[in-house]
């Protein structure tokens, strides 16, 4: 499954190509998995929007968008009635939505000309007004593709279909983001747990972006073993292990992320940081550090790989 490096490599690789371009067509595919919104719902925010920027949030891809207000057709200018007829002003109150995007596990986004043969297992293409295409492709169909009405009268923080908190500013995800937590907020985040640190740094709940292969990445880092009680790491411990995800995590997206299954970024490209892993996927493996074996042990279902002499 693609993880924050991945997710973040993604959306500015989306951003860089169509912020500022308008989603003149959208299709969507037959099957109902991926959908999260009503597939009318989908295509109608989305239709005639313009896409004022892409950006992530946890492991989600979130597309903001903007539309002339619909009471004055999806077609209008974006002008208010008192006008000189020579400069137009803009709506001074335009619809807002955003479309988010969960990868799943084998989920892509890619920006292509329509040329480009169709892989198998799109489920939504959406034209712009440059004739290009946003395409999302996932092949065993755990993405997930949903858009809100941020335009709606203010609420109180409410559900969303895939149980994540929306604001009246927009999504904001589960947990805190752990490439801007602070060392205080981050020991708060385990006080008094008992599960192990490993199944901790996956809750999503706690620090939403983290994956397999970062956690395994940064317990290595911060000399760690992954079975240790959460409640139990020392202050020293927890300061290591604060630094080292977010250093493994800013090395990660200056690679373009892992390349270790199905990830590839917007234009379809591999990324590298799988060159730089120290025990993901390097069981019997010696380490890079003492020459001991790496060793994979099962935590919560999740195989997890660590150095027994240098992790503690």
């Amino acid at each position: 499954m693609p993880e924050l490096p991945e997710v973040e490599t993604i959306a500015r690789g989306v951003d860089k190509r169509v912020r500022g371009r308008t989603i003149v067509s959208v299709w969507l595919g037959s099957k109902p998995e991926p959908f999260r919104s009503k597939a009318a719902e989908i295509v109608d925010a989305l239709t005639g929007s313009v896409i004022e920027r892409v950006h992530r949030i946890g492991k989600h891809i979130v597309v903001d968008l903007t539309r002339p207000n619909p009471s004055k057709g999806r077609n209008a200018r974006r002008s208010s009635p008192v006008s000189d007829g020579k400069h137009p002003r803009l709506d001074p109150h335009p619809w807002r939505g955003q479309w988010l995007v969960h990868l799943g596990m084998t989920g892509r986004l890619l920006v292509c000309v329509p040329q480009e043969p169709l892989p198998s297992h799109t489920h939504a293409i959406l034209e712009l007004d440059d004739a290009r295409e946003i395409r999302f492709v996932d092949p065993r169909r755990f993405g997930r593709l949903s858009v809100l009405d941020l335009s709606a009268p203010a609420e109180k923080p409410r559900k969303h279909a895939e149980k994540k908190e929306i604001h009246s500013q927009g999504f904001v995800g589960t947990g805190q983001e752990p490439l801007e937590i602070s060392l205080a907020d981050f020991r708060a985040l385990f006080r008094g747990r008992r599960t192990p640190i490993k199944s901790a740094l996956l809750n999503q709940k706690l620090l939403h972006g983290v994956g397999n292969i970062y956690a395994d990445e940064s317990l290595f880092r911060a000399g760690i073993r992954p079975r240790r009680q959460a409640g139990r790491l020392t202050g020293r411990e927890l300061e290591r292990l604060h630094g080292a995800i977010q250093s493994v995590l800013r090395e990660a997206i200056a690679l373009g992320g892992s390349s270790v299954s199905d990830y590839v970024d917007a234009d379809g490209a591999k990324g590298f940081f799988q060159l730089e892993h120290k025990v993901y996927l390097r069981t019997g493996e010696p380490c890079l550090v003492c020459g001991a074996p790496i060793r994979r042990i099962l935590i919560a279902g999740r195989g997890t790989h660590f150095c027994p002499h240098c992790q503690h």
